[in-house]
């Protein structure tokens, strides 16, 4: 609710006493004559004008009234009939109602009947949007952004970053997904945030939930122990929930069928330089398939058994393994030069893309290679009995999968997401990129001991941007 002693706005509404007031004592008695027609006149025909005063004020504040009130009917109620979690034509009920009834005259209760949502409205360029802002960008592209709506704010900062450094250019769309529906607040501001069209989704509740076929009793005892060691998100199933979901299901929403390519942002990230081309047309044009910033090794006590059941699939699968592959970018230093085929197989030394950033192809995921390589992890039970995250799942996939040229750093671009925060090394980048870096150059995470940056200039060379 507006409270005005909260709106430190320079126009914000003030209480100070009415300026009429002075001219209190007109109600009170006689006024002289001749003070800007107040007082001029017999009193019956001062009443008499002062009657028709009133009836005049109060037509005028009826009509200000019922202006005021159709426009905030139409500014709260129209927003909520678009939005997400369904999809045009299903039937729809307002967010808060699901499983209550209403009330009619008699107090007796009656069901909410959902209504039938209507038709998603055609605009100039596209009718797959829930609202009418142009894509100025080619590709069939869009932002994905797995988020809470308790997380809004830092939603929208990110949100500002990309549209100011990015995105103002290309009206490229934000595709939200949220496992409960998101609030109204949540669908106003980041539509307002957003240059091009806003889209929502709920997330099916198989997408994240524990599969039956895991023994959560010994779930619950790998979590424990975990959680008692230590380990970064040990005990916590509801990250467990989002890296599953990220492997191998986001990718599966509906909400996604209509692009080829995604942008994945998350929130409270920084975002430093300015990119003046169009990112997915580069991507395409080049034959990229999957691009990051920032590169480092996993905590190994989340990944134990990932990389055996990894050398057990392409075993099982050589036809997946792409000849040009970044095999060697994955393996320990003692093991270069071997291949998944040696006895003893080579070891995993961690290095992956850091995922929550990601310009990547959706064809990739969809591809067979990936979703048999996701199918046979996810039969294995390791984003449960272990803590599989996203980030060496995905990045282990493009490595082998990929060809290393189909794989790009964007070195051009400044980005953060706590703890880690890298900028362009070349001067030059941060003059025509106008790059905005906290930290000195070379303080850049490229550079940092805990880097695998070094590993991917060794395998793929040093690229400086598009």
């Amino acid at each position: 609710m507006y409270n005005p002693s909260n709106d430190r706005s320079p126009i914000s509404p003030s209480f100070t006493a009415n300026p009429f007031d002075k001219y209190k004592s007109a109600r009170e008695g006689s006024l002289p004559d001749g003070i800007g027609g107040i007082g001029t006149g017999s009193w019956p025909d001062r009443f008499s004008a002062r009657k028709k005063l009133g009836e005049r004020k109060r037509i005028v504040r009826i009509l200000i009234i019922a202006f005021l009130a159709g426009f905030l009917l139409w500014f709260f109620v129209t927003p909520l009939n678009w939005t997400g979690g369904t999809t045009a034509g299903e039937l729809y009920t307002p967010p808060g109602t699901e499983g209550k009834a209403s009330h009619d005259s008699n107090g007796e209760e009656k069901p909410v009947v959902p209504v039938q949502k209507p038709t998603e409205p055609k605009i100039p360029k596209d009718d797959r949007f829930n609202d009418d802002k142009e894509v100025l960008g080619l590709e069939k592209a869009a932002f994905v952004m797995l988020i809470r709506n308790g997380e809004l704010e830092d939603a929208l900062r990110s949100m500002k970053q990309i549209e100011d450094r990015f995105n103002h250019r290309w009206h490229y769309p934000w595709v939200f997904l949220n496992d409960v529906p998101f609030t109204e607040e949540f669908v106003r501001e980041t539509t307002k945030r957003a240059s091009g069209p806003t889209e929502y989704g709920l997330i099916p509740e198989q997408h994240w939930s524990v599969p039956p076929e895991i023994d959560q009793v010994k779930m619950r005892a790998a979590m424990k122990k975990m959680e008692e060691d230590r380990v970064i998100y040990g005990g916590s199933l509801s990250y467990r929930h989002m890296c599953r979901f990220n492997s191998g299901f986001f990718w599966r929403q509906p909400i996604l069928d209509k692009y080829e390519w995604y942008w994945r942002v998350e929130p409270g990230i920084g975002f430093y330089c300015d990119v003046d081309y169009d990112v997915f047309e580069f991507m395409r044009t080049s034959n990229k398939q999957y691009g990051f910033t920032i590169t480092l090794p996993e905590y190994k006590s989340t990944i134990p058994t990932l990389w055996k059941e990894t050398v057990d699939f392409v075993r099982k699968h050589p036809e997946y393994l792409n000849s040009n592959s970044s095999l060697q970018y994955l393996l320990e230093d003692r093991d270069q030069g071997k291949s998944l085929t040696s006895d003893p197989p080579p070891e995993y030394n961690g290095c992956h893309f850091w995922s929550n950033f990601e310009i990547a192809s959706l064809k990739f995921w969809r591809s067979p290679a990936y979703s048999d390589y996701f199918q046979h992890l996810d039969s294995a039970g390791g984003f449960f009995y272990e803590r599989w995250g996203d980030a060496p799942v995905h990045s282990i996939a493009a490595a082998l999968f990929l060809g290393t040229e189909q794989v790009h750093h964007f070195a051009d671009m400044g980005y953060m997401h706590v703890p880690w925060s890298r900028c362009p090394q070349p001067d030059s980048f941060h003059k025509y990129a106008k790059c905005v870096c906290p930290f000195e150059p070379k303080d850049s995470f490229d550079l940092n001991g805990w880097s695998c940056q070094p590993r991917w200039w060794k395998i793929a060379g040093k690229e400086f941007g598009a």
